[in-house]
């Protein structure tokens, strides 16, 4: 629209409203009118210091729940490898067991949607002296599935494995070669003397594990929404900083997946692997169904 008609537009408004019996005017209302008032912005930019770092953030207030299919994602390729490579990437399932509880607590029927769920999500961008060094995307609040076959993963992976004797501890991300790793790992094991990768002990390809539960472990065999589900790029090392400013999350260069999860799982199922979940609704001969 151009300046005139705007213009246009304008006086044709005022001349319609002369011909009514306007009476209306500004009044102050009361702080008790204002109290019973609530409203939250859609948007929401916050800036945070964080050392030499600056980080701004913008925020969308919404809830989201999604079932959605990527056939392959390859990030970060480089001639040494590819930071981030997953096929048949999904967020979400379909379900096959309407007696299964599900990780919001509910049950579904067969062939219902089970969402993935999340809540603010945000983009946030790092500076040092004015120059963007990182960016990220992320969830305020994440929970449910993520199944994929994961060839390769750069990032914070947050599984518990337990021992023999039943004690939990981290994962650790492997290389082929049992080297640990969070830059274009391959296997996941538990730390120990023993490990190796190579011959499947205590160690075993990422690809195994073709469905994780992304949330947070209440501790009451509960999970809740994970808060630091974010995928981030940066050309030097960033500390991302969690939303309610408690610790950092170091992001080396390169791209870094930071996936929460409320799994515990033995070394037997690590090894038998973890089968995927529905995720489609026809089987094209390619797992997901």
């Amino acid at each position: 629209m151009t300046r005139n008609a705007i213009g246009s537009a304008v006086l044709v408004t005022l001349c319609l409203a002369g011909t009514q019996d306007v009476r209306a005017e500004l009044q102050p209302i009361s702080d008790t009118e204002m109290g019973a008032v609530q409203g939250q912005a859609m948007i929401a930019v916050d800036q945070v210091m964080g050392g030499s770092q600056h980080f701004t953030r913008i925020t969308m207030g919404m809830d989201v729940a999604v079932q959605t299919n990527v056939n392959a994602l390859a990030i970060g390729e480089t001639a040494a490898g590819t930071d981030l490579a997953v096929n048949q990437l999904s967020l979400g399932h379909i379900s096959e067991d309407e007696s299964r509880v599900q990780l919001d607590g509910q049950t579904y029927a067969v062939g219902d949607i089970v969402p993935f769920e999340a809540a603010n999500p945000y983009f946030e961008l790092a500076q040092v002296n004015d120059e963007v060094v990182g960016f990220r995307l992320g969830l305020g609040q994440a929970r449910g599935t993520l199944s994929g076959e994961m060839a390769s993963f750069s990032g914070h992976l947050g599984l518990q494995l337990e021992d023999a004797s039943g004690t939990a501890a981290a994962a650790t991300l492997y290389d082929a070669t049992t080297a640990a790793t969070n830059y274009q790992a391959t296997h996941v094991g538990l730390a120990g003397a023993t490990t190796d990768c190579a011959s499947g002990v205590q160690c075993a390809p990422l690809t195994n594990l073709k469905t994780f539960e992304v949330g947070a472990d209440n501790g009451d065999g509960t999970v809740g929404f994970a808060k630091d589900f974010f995928l981030a790029f940066q050309e030097q090392a960033v500390d991302w900083q969690s939303l309610d400013g408690s610790r950092t999350v170091t992001a080396a260069p390169g791209v870094h997946l930071n996936l929460p999860t409320a799994m515990t799982i033995d070394l037997q199922t690590l090894q038998n692997g973890i089968p995927r979940v529905r995720t489609e609704y026809i089987d094209r001969g390619l797992g997901v169904f």
